[in-house]
């Protein structure tokens, strides 16, 4: 996994997505994939925009992008993933990340 020899084999693109629909579908892809037998799959966030001069707008974006690696390291998913690294610029770059699964026992 280190020297970069796997190619994700499924993805899902959660940008555009509010914090209430990316988390169910976030768990069921991740719980699939995994039963599935997959062992490294692209989560896309999105990058989010640089803050603006209005305080309240800037704080809010690019939520996703905060909140699915707290979401991998909660129950259940924490028992499915591996590891989490950003994803290559070709994938995404700072809007994606490569989520390795553990082998289903």
């Amino acid at each position: 996994m280190k020297r970069g020899k796997l190619v994700p084999e499924a993805r899902i693109d959660l940008h555009g997505m509010t914090l209430d629909q990316a988390h169910p579908a976030l768990t069921r892809f991740i719980l699939g994939a995994q039963s599935s037998g997959k062992r490294l799959v692209l989560v896309i966030t999105g990058k989010g925009k640089m803050g603006e001069d209005n305080f309240l707008v800037s704080r809010q974006r690019g939520v996703l992008k905060r909140q699915v690696p707290h979401w991998l390291q909660m129950s259940p998913l924490s028992q499915a993933v591996q590891q989490v690294s950003p994803a290559h610029i070709r994938h995404g770059g700072d809007g994606a990340l490569y989520v390795y699964l553990r082998r289903q026992r």
